[in-house]
């Protein structure tokens, strides 16, 4: 499956704490036998503090930080199998929430990944005008970054069709056991 991937970065960690939440998903994704392509936009300094470079398991596309650069790398994915729009991209969310909605086929699914639910929910239960708030319903299901039963209830609430916490885990490419170092026992 060819997955198109909206993000902030999955390149730089720089003001960017998804980072390596994204990096473990979507290494996982590519070892499914999946083919990931990260949307990303030039924003907050992020191209300039990359502390991932390329790799075999992600193509990262970086493309500027304007409205129509943004609206073009949603036309880019219109041939890719599922879209995933991120929450937090940081420019132009509003935009790329309502714009990806519009690949939405009987063959093409459209998801919605909070990666902080928490502060998504509190702001469309705040507003009832919130523009996401009208959105929720037309993702075909919304996956989030924890939040459990209570974000699972509220997104229903608000229309979800289906709403799946994914919790983040080890990597055991860079977290593993290493041998003990002596001068740091006692």
């Amino acid at each position: 499956m060819r997955i198109g991937f909206f993000g902030s970065s999955i390149v730089s960690a720089y003001w960017n704490g998804a980072a390596t939440y994204y990096r473990g998903i979507v290494k996982a994704l590519h070892h499914l036998g999946h083919k990931i392509t990260f949307f990303e936009p030039d924003a907050y300094d992020r191209q300039q503090h990359v502390d991932l470079h390329p790799q075999s398991w992600v193509e990262v596309v970086v493309y500027a930080n304007s409205k129509a650069a943004a609206l073009q790398q949603v036309e880019e994915a219109s041939h890719f199998d599922l879209i995933v729009k991120t929450s937090g991209v940081g420019v132009f969310d509003d935009l790329l929430e309502q714009a990806v909605l519009t690949l939405k086929t009987e063959k093409r699914q459209v998801v919605f990944w909070d990666v902080d639910a928490p502060a998504t929910l509190d702001r469309v239960l705040e507003d009832i005008n919130d523009p996401f708030r009208m959105l929720i319903p037309q993702y075909d299901f919304i996956l989030t970054y924890g939040g459990g039963e209570p974000v699972k209830t509220a997104y229903k609430a608000l229309g979800a069709k289906a709403c799946h916490p994914i919790y983040n885990a080890l990597d055991p490419e860079t977290h593993f056991p290493v041998p003990a170092v002596n001068k740091y026992q006692s």
